[in-house]
C-alpha cells in the first residue's frame, strides 16, 4: 500500500480537530482543587524551527526525557537539567516519518516509538540502535498513534482511524520484526462519530497490569479494557468528559492525568480501585500551554508538549510561515 504523503495526514488532523473543537461546548469543568493554581513555565526547548512535538516518555532510570516530533519522525532527548534538547534519533532513520506515542522501558533500556502509518519501532536507549520494527497488517487507512507498556514488558498500541488496540509481547518482540497483532477491537462499543474523525487516542496501563485505559478523543469517553478476561467496558466519568483528550498519564493511587489538547486544557482525574469510574478533581486551561497534546507526571511537576499544531506549517495550518520555537512545558500543581 502507498502511504499518504505527509499533507494529507495533516488534512485528516485537520478535519478531526474541527470536530472535535465544535463538541467542546459540552465538556465540564471542575473548579480547581485546593492547594493554590497550577503554574505553568519552560522546562527545555526542542532544537529546530519545524518540530511540532507530540509524544512524551521519561526514563525512570537515568532522567532522561525523549519526545518525538510529527512533522518528520526525529526524537529529542533532555538529559536531567537541560535547558535544550539533543536530537537522539535523526528524521527519517529508519524509515520513521512521525513519532507519535512514545514509552521508555527503563529496566530494559527500550525506547520505543509509533510511526502513523508505519508501525512501532523499538531503540536502545544507550546506543540509539533500532532493536525490532512491528508494521501496521493489511491495506487501508490507519494512524497508529499512543502506547503503553506493562509490567511484563508488553506494548499496547492504539489505532486512531480502526479504533483497534494492537500488542506486541516479550515473545514478539524477541523475534525482532513483524506484524502488529490485534489485541483488542473496539469498534463495536465505541459511540458513533462523525466520518473521517479519531476515536482512540491515549493509552495507560494500571501499575499492576490489570487492565488498560484508552480515551475516544471524539466522544470524549474513556473505556477499559481487562486483560485478564478481554472484556471492554466504559469507564463511568463524572464532573466532566474527555472530548479532545489526547494522551493519558496514570500514577499511583489511580491519579489520572490527561491533556485536552484544543481547548488547551490538563485535568486530573481520581480513579476508582477497579479502574471502572473517574471523578474530575481539577481542570486547568491556559493558552500558554499552546495545544497539549500528551504529558508525563515526574515528581513535582508535570511535563507537557506544546504542540502549536495550530502555527503555520503544522498539522492544523500546512501554509509555510516563520520559524516557530518549541518547547515543553512544566507544570506544577496538576
Amino acid at each position: 500500500m502507498s502511504k499518504p504523503s505527509k499533507l494529507s495526514r495533516f488534512a485528516t488532523l485537520t478535519t478531526v480537530a474541527a470536530l472535535t473543537l465544535g463538541a467542546l461546548g459540552t465538556a465540564g469543568a471542575a473548579p480547581a482543587a485546593a492547594g493554590g493554581a497550577p503554574t505553568v513555565s519552560t522546562a527545555f526547548t526542542l532544537p529546530g524551527a519545524k518540530v511540532f512535538p507530540e509524544g512524551i516518555a521519561t526514563d525512570a532510570r537515568t532522567g532522561a526525557v525523549y519526545v518525538g516530533s510529527y512533522a518528520d519522525g526525529s526524537v529529542y532527548r533532555a538529559r536531567p537539567g537541560a535547558r535544550t534538547a539533543e536530537v537522539f534519533l535523526p528524521a527519517g532513520r529508519d524509515g520513521r516519518r512521525t513519532a507519535n506515542g512514545l514509552r521508555v522501558d527503563a529496566a530494559r533500556h527500550r525506547l520505543w516509538v509509533t510511526d502513523s502509518t508505519a508501525g512501532v519501532s523499538v531503540y536502545d536507549t544507550r546506543s540509539g540502535a533500532r532493536l525490532a520494527h512491528f508494521e501496521v497488517p493489511g491495506e487501508g487507512p490507519r494512524f497508529v498513534n499512543d502506547l503503553t507498556l506493562t509490567p511484563d514488558g508488553t506494548a499496547y498500541l492504539t489505532d486512531s482511524v480502526r479504533a483497534v488496540v494492537y500488542r506486541v509481547s516479550p515473545a514478539e518482540l524477541r523475534t525482532g520484526s513483524g506484524p502488529l497483532t490485534v489485541a483488542h477491537d473496539l469498534s463495536g462499543h465505541l459511540a458513533p462519530s462523525p466520518a473521517g474523525s479519531f476515536a482512540l487516542n491515549g493509552i495507560v496501563s494500571d501499575p499492576a497490569g490489570r487492565y488498560l485505559l484508552t480515551v475516544d478523543m471524539t466522544a470524549g469517553e474513556l473505556h477499559r479494557v481487562d486483560l485478564r478476561t478481554g472484556a471492554i467496558g466504559r469507564v463511568a466519568l463524572s464532573g466532566g468528559d474527555l472530548k479532545a483528550a489526547d494522551g493519558l498519564d496514570l500514577a499511583a493511587g489511580g491519579v489520572l492525568r490527561v491533556a485536552q489538547n484544543l481547548p488547551n486544557t490538563l485535568t486530573r482525574w481520581q480513579l476508582s480501585a477497579d479502574g471502572t469510574r473517574a471523578r474530575l478533581v481539577r481542570s486547568v486551561t491556559d493558552a500558554s500551554l499552546q495545544i497539549p497534546t500528551t504529558l508525563a507526571h515526574t515528581p513535582g511537576r508535570t511535563l507537557v508538549v506544546r504542540s502549536q499544531f495550530d502555527r503555520d506549517g503544522g498539522p492544523m495550518n500546512p501554509t509555510a510561515g516563520a520559524p516557530t520555537t518549541f518547547t515543553v512545558a512544566a507544570v506544577r500543581g496538576l
